[in-house]
């Protein structure tokens, strides 16, 4: 993941190992299978037997690229840590899709510098922009290497924590007034798992960054709306696949995406064409 600080970035490499077995509970699952499951009704075919190109921005251990890399995809998967390209690596070859990854340390600030314009039909931005020094930035320039027009399929996803969450977060699983006091205008939050700080957004503020990018919203949805506040039995076993179900309703709808955890929108580049879109 892309970092704020040269601390922060030694955070995520020094803790690359934790945050893999984060994405192995049933918390960090439900937000990459969720995440994944919103893009997917958006993902399309291959096209005249082109293969098509992905980028995962920030890509941490690769969960979500190993997902489109077992579609057929050809995806690079771009992270400033090493150690958890290094976890990317060994997932890859475990999962016999090593030929369909390409490995590049690089930030993604730099990421218009690294790729030309229109290299990949698919981006993926998940948990990447409450990271970095300015989303907004990371993000107009994940546009200019999103491929359009007649040629290309143009989808970008991305996905952040939303403030709204945070503040349901500290009343209810804390019972911290105080920090819902604090949370209800607050532009940072604290990361718990490895500790640091999170930007924290707003739907107003994502969708003014991506029109700022000229990118046009297919989608909007909450991811983890009520899954962070169930009695922690019903969130595991036998239950996860009835929970996942439940939150994929909450989250189509706005009036609880809009308290969800986590915000993701489906942006397509501008001259895309929907013609190319898998039934």
């Amino acid at each position: 993941m892309q970092m704020t600080a040269k601390a922060d970035n030694e955070r995520f490499q020094s803790g690359a190992a934790k945050y893999a077995a984060y994405l192995e509970t049933p918390e960090g699952r439900l937000r990459c299978d969720l995440a994944f499951a919103n893009l997917q009704e958006f993902l399309p075919l291959p096209q005249n037997g082109r293969s098509l190109r992905a980028l995962d921005l920030g890509c941490g251990t690769g969960a979500a690229a190993m997902r489109l890399a077992r579609l057929g995809m050809q995806i690079t998967l771009l992270d400033s840590a090493p150690a958890m390209l290094d976890i990317a690596e060994r997932a890859a070859r475990e999962a016999g899709v090593d030929e369909k990854i390409e490995l590049r340390q690089g930030d993604a600030a730099e990421v218009a510098n690294l790729f030309p314009v229109g290299s990949f039909d698919i981006i993926l931005c998940h948990n990447l922009l409450e990271h970095v020094d300015d989303p907004n930035a990371v993000l107009s320039a994940a546009a200019q290497v999103l491929r359009g027009g007649s040629t290309g399929i143009g989808i970008l996803s991305v996905l952040v924590r939303n403030r709204a969450g945070e503040v349901l977060k500290a009343g209810i699983g804390a019972g911290d007034l105080e920090a819902v006091e604090r949370n209800l205008t607050a532009v940072w939050g604290y990361e718990s798992l490895l500790g640091g700080r999170v930007r924290l957004f707003t739907l107003d503020s994502l969708q003014a960054m991506t029109s700022e990018a000229s990118l046009a919203v297919a989608a909007e949805c909450g991811v983890r709306v009520i899954s962070d506040y169930l009695p922690p039995p019903a969130s595991r076993g036998e239950e996860y696949e009835r929970v996942f179900e439940l939150e994929r309703k909450l989250g189509s709808r706005p009036e609880f995406a809009a308290v969800a955890r986590y915000i993701q929108i489906i942006t397509r580049h501008p001259n895309g064409s929907s013609s190319e879109e898998a039934g």
